[in-house]
């Protein structure tokens, strides 16, 4: 397997979720078992060991026989749950310092509180318990079904059409010296872009995947006086199925001075060559080869903006060659036009 397929996997939003699920079980096993292991306190009596348990009942039995605290009494009981008659008669054999008075009386007490209904039995104390272990597991069921669902509605409306692309504005700085180097001549009443900082400037990348690819950007004056409006969006597509096949991309600008917007597109190759598909796209504006470094110039009353292709690659599947857009980062520019001088 090559490097680049090695990435496209790595990227992979399923491959992603996978891993992440993976690293989480280990890591909550890490800190459940060996850095922060539970720790019982205050357990019940029910988990004690049964020499441990024979202890706590004599100690019931003796504090009943001087405080007849039958609540006391009744709670530790309780707490025995379905140990709590075979400790008692465990302690009939030998009640080491009990007397079989005490014994007797605990006893009597015991099933008296039984027969008026002051203590579930050992049946319902178990019917209880598997209500309740029966609860717990519905409850797991139930919240593993709903991360389910929510874990596939953050990859349908999140990571499925999650913008791949960074997208920034740049500086009000003057341009790169290659973007200078390439500007176009002068022509009457334009001022060339290069002589002057671009009032706004910004950097747009899309990436195959990107279906809800569109860019816009606002274009103000130094002093935040709205100017206009420019932008890239999808224009064309290619195939079927998703994701989207990209073939071209529409480059606009809008001027609050003029009433028409302008709008060029950026072609792939396979698309440009296409005399049928090149003069569909005629309507939305005039169709450009896209290639690295081509530059096209949009023109308003009052606005021209300079659109240059500084990366671009191909996508790669059964698709004719050079058909449609793997990745397109295109860098505007935008100065303001001066009027020509009447001498």
């Amino acid at each position: 397997m090559d490097l680049k397929k090695s990435k496209e996997i790595l990227k992979n939003p399923i491959f992603i979720g996978v891993v992440g699920v993976i690293m989480g079980l280990v890591l909550g096993l890490v800190i459940g078992w060996w850095l922060w292991p539970v720790q019982w306190t205050d357990a019940s009596a029910q988990n004690l060991r049964p020499d441990l348990q024979r202890d706590l009942l004599r100690m019931t039995i003796l504090t009943f026989d001087q405080t007849n605290d039958e609540s006391q009494a009744l709670k530790i009981w309780n707490e025995l749950g379905d140990r709590a008659e075979l400790t008692l008669s465990e302690i009939s054999v030998d009640p080491d310092m009990l007397s079989s008075e005490q014994v007797l009386k605990f006893s009597q007490s015991i099933a008296q509180a039984e027969t008026t209904g002051s203590i579930p039995s050992v049946n319902q104390v178990t019917d209880v318990e598997t209500s309740l272990g029966k609860n717990i597991l519905w409850f797991g069921l139930i919240c593993f079904v709903l991360l389910i669902a929510a874990g596939s509605l953050v990859y349908y409306f999140v990571l499925r059409n999650r913008t791949s692309a960074k997208r920034e504005p740049l500086s009000s700085a003057m341009p790169s010296a290659d973007f200078l180097a390439n500007a176009p001549s002068k022509t009457p009443g334009m001022t060339i872009p290069g002589e002057q900082n671009p009032v706004a400037q910004f950097m747009t990348t899309y990436m195959f995947g990107d279906d809800l690819y569109d860019d816009s950007f606002s274009i103000d004056s130094p002093s935040g006086e709205f100017l206009g409006e420019c932008g890239v969006g999808i224009s064309d597509t290619i195939g079927v199925g998703e994701p989207k096949k990209i073939s071209a991309f529409e480059v606009w600008l809008f001027d609050k001075n003029d009433i028409q917007t302008v709008t060029k597109v950026f072609m792939s190759a396979h698309s440009f060559d296409d005399a049928n598909v090149r003069q569909r796209l005629e309507s939305k504006g005039e169709p450009i080869l896209a290639e690295p470094g081509k530059q096209i110039l949009l023109e308003t009353d009052t606005l021209q903006l300079e659109a240059r292709v500084v990366d671009m690659s191909y996508g790669e599947s059964p698709l004719p060659e050079s058909s449609y857009f793997q990745r397109l980062t295109l860098e505007l520019a935008i100065w303001p036009k001066e009027a020509p001088s009447i001498e």
